[in-house]
């Protein structure tokens, strides 16, 4: 992440967590997060893994593009071992929907944290192969090909022999009275 995305970053966490009325620190033991690295984040310091982001994201009750889009646009990106994910767009809050270009580099691999309860992925293959699903129901896809499954159960991304480049899409349960974002 560059300066100005990392400081946008750091005002985007302080405003949630304060809107929520959380303290630093109970943001950090929520979220599994060292105290002084949430502390750094906000201050627009650090490089903060993927799965930082998505548990801050998740513990923030937030699309994980509310945590990385910039101020000017979508076009943001994370790139953390190997995996290189750029926001392309974003739903409503009333239907809240994530679209990412992911690339994977060949032989690297993610296993994804479950995302918010009731979410849910779409994969289409643009080029390579791929392996993604739940850690214990994976399904191995070529270009063209398509899966989805629920994003709120542990779940991998593995590139195989070749980088991979697939749209992500993921769709978050409707903000509700209920089931506030």
């Amino acid at each position: 992440m560059d300066i100005a995305m990392l400081e946008a970053l750091g005002r985007r966490i302080t405003t949630l967590r304060q809107a929520r009325e959380l303290s630093l620190s109970a943001l950090a033991v929520k979220a599994g997060v060292a105290k002084s690295n949430l502390s750094n984040l906000e201050q627009g310091r650090g490089n903060p893994t993927l799965d930082t982001l998505w548990r801050l994201a998740k513990q923030l009750k937030v699309p994980f593009g509310v945590l990385i889009a910039t101020e000017v646009g979508m076009a943001s990106s994370v790139i953390d071992n190997g995996m290189y994910i750029t926001l392309l767009g974003q739903g409503s809050a009333a239907h809240p929907i994530d679209a990412y270009l992911m690339r994977v580099e060949a032989g690297a691999s993610r296993l994804a944290e479950p995302h918010t309860c009731g979410s849910e992925e779409h994969i289409m293959v643009l080029k390579g192969e791929v392996e993604v699903g739940h850690h214990d129901a994976t399904r191995q896809l070529g270009p063209g090909e398509t899966t989805r499954f629920a994003a709120d159960h542990v779940h991998i991304y593995r590139a195989l022999d070749e980088d991979v480049a697939m749209l992500v899409t993921i769709i978050y349960p409707p903000v509700t009275q209920d089931h506030p974002a």
